[in-house]
């Protein structure tokens, strides 16, 4: 219900998000990122994202869940990359864990972007893209997982 002025009042717009939970399973391809895209999409349909926020956050997953696909399991070795999502208490959690190399994306030095390009030293602005873009990231080795929590605030 909007009020007279057309706008959702605060306590109306949070009840359209309801907790939920979705979880999307990928081989190590990335073939399937569209798969992933499509996922991202609908969560963020969910939680009544406008376009912006939308590519926002297919930019961190996508940028998240790549790495994986081409660093987590050595070459031509098949292996899943699990993402799972929960909308919850004014947030949604994308969870992305996979079984392969154990590596923590957040222990990479920040990317100083005052350097020029010739002087940058190749790699993490990818990291840095996810940190820009999320409210909070957290890696962690769980049971021979690799896992990744990306963390995004919902405005009310």
């Amino acid at each position: 219900m909007k009020a007279l002025d057309g706008t959702m009042t605060q306590k109306q717009h949070a009840g359209k998000r309801k907790p939920f939970s979705r979880s999307l399973v990928l081989p190590n391809d990335v073939q399937a990122v569209p798969r992933l895209q499509h996922f991202v999409d609908e969560v963020c349909d969910s939680v009544d994202f406008n376009q912006a926020q939308t590519m926002q956050m297919n930019l961190a997953l996508e940028e998240a869940v790549v790495n994986v696909m081409k660093y987590a399991y050595p070459k031509d070795t098949p292996g899943d990359v699990n993402v799972d999502v929960c909308c919850d208490e004014g947030r949604l959690v994308f969870t992305i864990s996979d079984s392969g190399t154990p590596f923590d994306p957040t222990a990479r030095e920040k990317v100083d972007t005052t350097l020029s390009l010739e002087e940058r030293p190749i790699g993490g602005l990818g990291i840095f893209l996810v940190r820009e873009l999320m409210d909070s990231i957290h890696y962690e080795r769980v049971g021979g997982r690799n896992v990744l929590t990306l963390c995004k605030k919902l405005g009310l």
